[in-house]
């Protein structure tokens, strides 16, 4: 089992995503409450006007670590154009920020699920990305990690843009 205390420095980008799944291709996205890096109530909704990218992920999840930087990347690349959201699936959610500081991502923020809304309310496995456009419906998503920072990642986020 890969090692989910690597350094920072870990710049092994993850493979390709084996699955892109469009099964739920025009999905309105869920209204669960989620809490901000502040601790404040937000939903999906908070974010439509551009594309979401939302990510479920937990700090305990090998595959999920292993993509963390390239979501951080991605989220410093596309910051005026696409919303990254990293939402944890922690049932410790105090652990989130402090592992987003240690590894220096600080491109993204600190989103949580303490309710696990998210992973039980759809069904997924971690990590889960999955793509919303500016309107809120549901383009596309993906199982296992991915390499966001790349060219299919980038191929596969403009479907939101067209």
């Amino acid at each position: 089992m890969p090692d989910v205390t690597a350094p920072a420095n870990d710049t092994a980008a993850p493979q390709a995503a084996a699955k892109v799944d469009r099964s739920h291709k025009g999905e309105a996205m869920p209204a669960y409450a989620f809490q901000d890096g502040a601790g404040k109530a937000v939903t999906l909704a908070d974010f439509r006007g551009k594309p979401a990218l939302v990510n479920l992920w937990a700090t305990w999840c090998a595959p999920c670590v292993h993509e963390m930087p390239t979501l951080d990347a991605l989220a410093a690349r596309e910051k005026a154009s696409l919303h990254v959201l990293t939402v944890s699936q922690d049932m410790e959610p105090a652990k989130v920020q402090p592992f987003l500081t240690e590894r220096k991502l600080t491109n993204l923020i600190a989103y949580r699920d303490p309710d696990l809304q998210f992973s039980t309310g759809m069904g997924v496995s971690l990590p889960t990305t999955i793509l919303y456009d500016a309107a809120g419906k549901e383009v596309w998503r993906v199982t296992g990690g991915m390499d966001w920072a790349g060219a299919e990642a980038a191929k596969l986020i403009g479907e939101a843009r067209g």
